[in-house]
């Protein structure tokens, strides 16, 4: 009997299996949909919203540059906002995320968001109990509002296991290029496991409603995690397919004009030649 090739699902229902060349050719694929996604987007004037959250090192930086990879950066934006200043912390607490959001015609996708409140600050005392408490309440009030509003909320919880995300941290430990990604938080927050799986928990309790539910990745192999958020995100937009009008490209001018000698110009060393 001839051997089911690789990308074929083994019993009805379960997940293909890719190797790397298919990886990347449905990746390849589901990018381009993506562009469609947005160019409706553009059209249509909708507004989306798309939150990562989970633990450190379950991959949202990774799969949020698949996602922008081929889009327009003037209408896709990724909001990673800093620790707050002393003027924001005196604000309104939802006011600098509120100020994130998009506008017609515009994707705002979060690498992390609002819920730091009700993680990192809940588990490392930045906030009060009475703060915690006032977010619990209005959070799921303000995210019906958005989609009261028209906003396409999407909410996606990476999740990753203590083993894999302490390989993770490893990795990153033993590698020069990434080290810069480990901070002082991340190695307390090892430390605080079952705190950060409490909070999130909790979170999950207020949070995770039936107008605005959380949507679970798991996250424990990276690319599967990437293939499976980014067909399900294309899958909660209604996006349709935009009519284009044929692009022909005009004569070039045809003008007389004697340009500079070109060893007047500071070229950069070539270094590199590749075939």
């Amino acid at each position: 009997m001839a051997k089911k090739k690789s990308s074929e699902p083994a019993v009805p229902g379960a997940p293909k299996k890719l190797n790397k060349k298919e990886y990347e050719k449905e990746l390849e694929r589901l990018q381009t949909e993506l562009v469609a996604m947005q160019e409706w987007i553009k059209k249509t004037g909708h507004r989306v919203v798309v939150i990562f959250e989970g633990r450190d090192t379950a991959g949202k930086g990774g799969v949020i540059r698949r996602i922008t990879y081929q889009l327009n950066p003037r209408f896709c934006r990724v909001v990673a906002l800093p620790a707050p200043t002393d003027r924001q912390r005196s604000q309104w607490y939802f006011q600098r995320y509120v100020s994130e959001l998009p506008a017609a015609g515009e994707i705002a996708l979060f690498d992390r968001s609002w819920y730091n409140r009700a993680g990192v600050e809940k588990v490392m005392g930045f906030c009060t109990q009475a703060e915690y408490d006032y977010f619990m309440r209005v959070c799921p009030q303000l995210e019906k509002n958005l989609v009261a509003d028209g906003i396409i909320l999407i909410k996606y919880w990476l999740s990753v296991s203590d083993e894999e995300q302490r390989r993770r941290f490893q990795g990153r430990i033993d590698d020069p290029a990434r080290r810069w990604k480990l901070s002082p938080m991340d190695m307390e927050a090892q430390s605080r496991w079952v705190d950060y799986a409490e909070a999130k928990d909790q979170m999950f309790a207020f949070t995770d409603t039936k107008e605005n539910p959380w949507y679970v990745v798991d996250a424990e192999n990276k690319k599967s995690a990437r293939l499976n958020l980014i067909s399900h995100l294309l899958s909660m937009v209604p996006y349709e397919s935009v009519d284009h009008e044929e692009v022909v490209l005009p004569p070039r001018q045809d003008r007389s004009y004697e340009r500079p000698p070109i060893d007047s110009q500071s070229f950069v060393p070539h270094a590199y030649d590749v075939c």
